[in-house]
């Protein structure tokens, strides 16, 4: 249950007259997952949130090193909402991290990050008010073993709803009604046999406060997606953390298994996170206008952003080595760097709108490995450089640009081709991210360094299909 609290004091009457035992001060790793101390309620008085909870920062990785280790976490009132997985009465409180000696944000905590970013947005006159809707996608496993070794090296995956079970022997039987490769999309019970699963996914979204408004099979088999509707960038940012912990735990308490992983499937679709953006100010939209599909200008130089700073962009966005296992062309991954009112293989979509309201771009490349505070922020700023140097994108793309000759593909500039190029793209354009400093050139550099193992980790472990290909060469 969400509860709409103001301040402190609102905070202390409800642990009261709820008698919550315990207050989860949550709050988010540069890397995207959720961490979290839990508090004995009778322990947080008045002046543990005025002066918040002290932590031990070296253990959170890029943060802190050992020797200047003590940290801050300032719970945010507003955000109280009740665990519905937890045993004994427990208030989730999101949390900021401040740096103790100064009480100021501290520069590598990624929901300050996107706190300054909005501040920035307000004093560049431009707009006062940036909506996110985020939509991630995921796949429910019934098995998944994996196991990295110096002389082993492999995974394993299982799914009931998976085409590869066809012919599996089952103690119930197999009852042979699941969809094919890219099959999902949108057969009924009991093709799509996580109705119930997923209907339940929407309940426990909707108790903790979430916005909901649909859910359905995605394209691969065992892949769903949840409908969750915009919000301010902050609390967008906030809701991911939310979908994604309801997804994870209503899974595991149906004996099931959830994955955000972009690409865990050979030869069938990956799992995305499209993310809908638009910029408003005094309460009214600025996308909206008399341009190719009533844009504005404004809306059309935010493109050009996006575009522009993409293969920075992907460092936030798609940050992980897995993330470019989905980009690549033919599972419609939004690769090319186009934009079009219909046309769901540009990478940036104009979703149809009948009201100059709903005017906004859908940014259809970044992945659920992304920490949502940080892509949707770097997202925000890369289109506030376009909108501030009014970068026109060009014209539109409305042709399948899958379909294209060699000769018209080589002029469309695309994302990167891996975490690598990402990162050394981040390191060549960064400048646009540190207007206002917003984004601090020591917290891309931990990010970065953070990434970075993530790359040698990837690129010096031999991969079993290399076996296969090499081993007797």
């Amino acid at each position: 249950m969400a509860f709409d609290c103001k301040n402190v004091q609102d905070v202390i009457n409800l642990v009261q007259e709820n008698d919550i035992e315990y207050i989860d001060l949550r709050f988010t790793d540069p890397r995207g997952k959720w961490q979290h101390l839990t508090m004995c309620a009778d322990a947080m008085d008045e002046g543990a949130f005025e002066d918040g909870v002290m932590f031990d920062g070296s253990s959170i990785e890029g943060w802190k090193a050992i020797n200047e280790s003590d940290m801050t976490l300032m719970p945010d009132p507003t955000t109280a909402v009740l665990d519905p997985f937890s045993a004994q009465t427990s208030l989730i409180l999101f949390c900021d991290i401040l740096e103790p000696s100064t009480g100021q944000s501290y520069e590598r905590d990624p929901r300050g990050v996107a706190k300054k970013g909005l501040a920035y947005l307000a004093s560049s006159g431009i707009g006062d008010t940036a909506y996110f809707g985020a939509e991630p996608e995921f796949f429910v496993f019934d098995d998944v073993r994996f196991d990295v070794q110096q002389n082993k090296n492999f995974y394993e995956i299982d799914s009931e709803e998976a085409p590869y079970v066809s012919g599996k022997i089952f103690e119930e039987g197999n009852f042979g009604h699941r969809p094919k490769t890219k099959g999902g999309y949108f057969p009924v019970p009991p093709v799509d046999a996580a109705h119930d699963l997923r209907g339940e996914m929407v309940a426990v979204g909707k108790e903790m406060g979430l916005k909901m408004d649909k859910h359905h099979h995605e394209v691969a088999p065992a892949q769903h997606e949840l409908g969750m509707l915009f919000e301010t960038l902050v609390k967008a940012a906030d809701n991911v953390q939310i979908y994604k912990y309801a997804v994870h735990m209503v899974a595991h308490t149906y004996g099931k298994t959830a994955t955000f992983m972009p690409k865990p499937i050979i030869d069938d679709n990956g799992s995305g996170m499209h993310v809908h953006q638009s910029i408003w100010k005094d309460g009214k939209p600025l996308m909206a206008g008399s341009g190719y599909a009533d844009l504005s200008d404004t809306c059309l130089y935010y493109i050009g952003g996006i575009i522009k700073h993409a293969k920075a962009l992907n460092a936030f966005t798609n940050p992980s080595t897995n993330s470019y296992k989905r980009l690549i062309p033919g599972f419609e991954a939004p690769v090319l760097l186009a934009y079009s009112a219909r046309n769901r293989s540009a990478s940036c979509r104009i979703p149809f709108a009948s009201s100059p309201k709903g005017k906004r771009v859908e940014v259809r490349f970044p992945d659920c490995t992304a920490n949502p505070y940080l892509a949707f922020t770097a997202m925000m700023m890369a289109g506030l450089d376009g909108i501030k140097n009014k970068l026109h994108p060009g014209d539109a793309m409305d042709k399948n640009l899958y379909d294209l000759p060699p000769e018209e593909l080589a002029d469309v500039p695309t994302v990167c081709g891996s975490l690598r190029e990402a990162l050394e793209s981040l390191e060549a354009d960064m400048d646009f991210l540190m207007q206002g400093d917003v984004f601090t050139k020591d917290m891309i550099e931990g990010y970065m360094d953070l990434k970075w193992e993530e790359v040698y980790n990837f690129e010096h472990t031999p991969h079993p299909v290399e076996y296969q290909m090499y081993y007797s060469c």
